[in-house]
C-alpha cells in the first residue's frame, strides 16, 4: 500500500521509494529507509500535508510524495 493510505495512528514498515533519485536519498537521509517503521502522526485541516513520525523525527510530507513510499502495515508483535 501507499504511505499516503495509512491511518492516523497506525503504523507501516517501509518497503521502497518510487521516487526521483534526488527526492528518494533526501527522504532516506530523514529516516524513510527500506525496513524503517513509520507512524502517521495527524493530517493538516485541509487534509494535505500528512505529518509521519519515523526515525525519531517528524516530518510532513504531501499526498502526491506520500503515495509513491510503499508501506505494509505493521503488526504488533511482528518485528
Amino acid at each position: 500500500m501507499a504511505l499516503s493510505e495509512l491511518k492516523i495512528g497506525r503504523s507501516a514498515v517501509v518497503e521502497g521509494l518510487l521516487l526521483p533519485d534526488e527526492i528518494q536519498h533526501h527522504l532516506m537521509h530523514m529516516g524513510f529507509m527500506p525496513e524503517a517503521l513509520v507512524r502517521a502522526v495527524r493530517r493538516a485541516p485541509t487534509g494535505d500535508p500528512t505529518v509521519y513520525a519515523v526515525d525519531g523525527m517528524e516530518v510532513a510530507l504531501r499526498r502526491e510524495t506520500a503515495r509513491w513510499i510503499s508501506v505494509r502495515e505493521f503488526e504488533e508483535g511482528s518485528r
